[in-house]
């Protein structure tokens, strides 16, 4: 289901980059749409979910499903009149809020006003997301995963059809985006709701602040909103130092990280979020072996599958690039710069999926100011990095997605040294041999894709069919030699089926 979402998220950035290019119009909808975006990784997938998953799943196991129907009632009910609070206030500082997130645009005229529209049209997202993601966390515990990793694609279909069918009526067309993300975020939550009633889950409104469980998420909330709002702050910063860069760099940016998303969103959201309820049990269960072991199976999973993916980005970022946005508007320029911030990110594609593994480690346990002084710690030298990279090194735009993954890189290690000082983690045997392998396998699958994938003045000239059918040839042939290999190499499937137990008091069938 997460991989459906990341095909349909890359269709999205196709048809927006053919549609509208990368000028000061997507620059724009970019921002606008940044901040919801922001608040809602802050309110709803980040921090709320590290403090509520864990909790939820302990009032589960030990005190039954009306009083954790109970409990999500009262937290929603919080939630959603905090967040109703922020989205009026949005709304109505939609003009200040331009300079906050890219003051930069001043330069530009007409394009803080263009912002400022787009911001009052999709701010109301972040309510209903954060719905949306009470409702997933609800069904994780429940073991139930394919649902919430379905909903964004309803997101991205949303702004399909904006831009399809919307956008030739509105002016300027641009408007379509914005209007396509608020009718997604009303999609995903009417999504939500019948498989919470099917499980006897659909919260009633209920407002308690001194309910016991409330304060419990509200407490563990606290430590993990300062967290998550550390990656928000830096991605705000690299917002406002893209915006001064001039028109197009924060295009360039966003596109390109949108194909670093895919295998980003498919391997660390999709692990982080099957092992955060699994962790969490082993830890109620005083488990540690087992909870260390899930651990070292989520680390060698990531290491076998993010490698080669931050390999063949680094090989391919131009040939991604030109195929699946180098159409209508979107000109050779465009891809070039892309191209440019796509190398920068691939350097740290491996480290932000671990930080979607090891992060866990410690949210499981409740355990957050360590995760917390690390991401702040990591920021304030991403930022170092980010201003001498982009402009006394002269890197631009590129500079600044280079310094987002050496920030990551630095956080991943952070992790994994507390990880292991505190006893939380314990390698399993093997460790040596098993990268030894993978990297052989890499090596290989390097040489492939160098032998096949052509010049680069092929892929800013041929047509779109001509480049997909390279594109595809080339990733199939990489992926055919790199499985290969770890197949001659000794690794089997079976290495890597891991089954945990269902909780006995579920009816799962054979969701794991």
């Amino acid at each position: 289901m997460t991989f459906l979402s990341r095909v349909t998220g890359l269709v999205r950035e196709s048809l927006k980059a053919s549609a509208f290019g990368a000028g000061m119009q997507m620059d724009a909808f970019e921002a606008a749409f940044r901040l919801p975006n922001l608040l809602r990784r802050l309110f709803a997938e980040g921090a709320f979910s590290q403090a509520f998953v864990p909790i939820l799943a302990e009032y589960h196991r030990q005190q039954g499903t009306e009083a954790s129907r109970v409990l999500v009632g009262k937290v929603g009910t919080l939630l959603a009149l905090v967040l109703l609070a922020v989205t009026a206030i949005g709304v109505l500082a939609a003009p200040w809020l331009v300079y906050l997130l890219a003051g930069g645009f001043a330069r530009t005229p007409g394009k803080v006003e263009l912002t400022a529209d787009m911001i009052r049209i999709v701010f109301p997202y972040i309510l209903f997301v954060s719905l949306v993601s009470l409702a997933g966390g609800v069904l994780n515990v429940y073991r139930r995963f394919a649902i919430p990793a379905f909903t964004p694609v309803l997101l991205n279909v949303a702004i399909i059809g904006a831009a399809l069918f919307l956008a030739p009526h509105v002016d300027p067309p641009i408007m379509a985006l914005a209007w396509g993300v608020l009718i997604g975020g009303v999609a995903q939550l009417l999504f939500q709701i019948r498989p919470l009633i099917r499980l006897g889950m659909l919260p009633r409104p209920a407002l308690d602040l001194k309910d016991a469980g409330v304060r419990r998420v509200l407490f563990a909330m606290g430590p993990a909103v300062v967290g998550v709002s550390a990656a928000q702050i830096s991605a705000l910063i690299n917002t406002q130092l893209a915006a001064l860069l001039g028109n197009g760099a924060i295009s360039w940016i966003t596109y390109a990280d949108r194909l670093m998303e895919f295998p980003s969103a498919l391997l660390g959201v999709a692990l982080g979020t099957i092992l955060l309820p699994s962790l969490s049990k082993h830890h109620s269960d005083a488990n540690h072996a087992q909870y260390s072991a899930l651990l070292d199976w989520g680390l060698r999973l990531a290491f076998l599958l993010a490698l080669p993916a931050a390999v063949a980005l680094w090989l391919l970022a131009l040939p991604l690039v030109t195929t699946l946005y180098q159409y209508g508007k979107f000109t050779v320029t465009d891809a070039l710069q892309t191209r440019a911030a796509l190398l920068g990110y691939s350097v740290g594609l491996t480290a932000l999926i671990l930080v979607r593994i090891l992060a866990p480690g410690f949210y499981a346990r409740q355990q957050l100011k360590t995760p917390v002084r690390i991401a702040f710690f990591t920021i304030f030298v991403t930022q170092i990095l980010a201003v001498a990279l982009a402009w006394p090194l002269g890197m631009g735009h590129a500079g600044l997605t280079l310094a987002t993954s050496l920030g990551a890189c630095l956080n991943a290690a952070l992790l994994f040294w507390m990880l292991r000082k505190k006893g939380f983690y314990a390698p399993q045997e093997g460790w040596a041999k098993f990268l030894a392998k993978v990297l052989v396998a890499l090596a290989i699958l390097g040489a492939v894709v160098a032998a096949l994938a052509g010049p680069p003045a092929f892929w800013l000239a041929a047509t779109l069919w001509q480049k997909v059918g390279r594109l595809s040839g080339v990733i199939a042939a990489a992926g055919v030699a790199y499985f290969a290999a770890l197949y001659l190499l000794g690794f089997r499937l079976a290495d890597f089926n891991r089954r945990e137990v269902a909780d006995p008091t579920l009816d799962l069938g054979d969701e794991r």
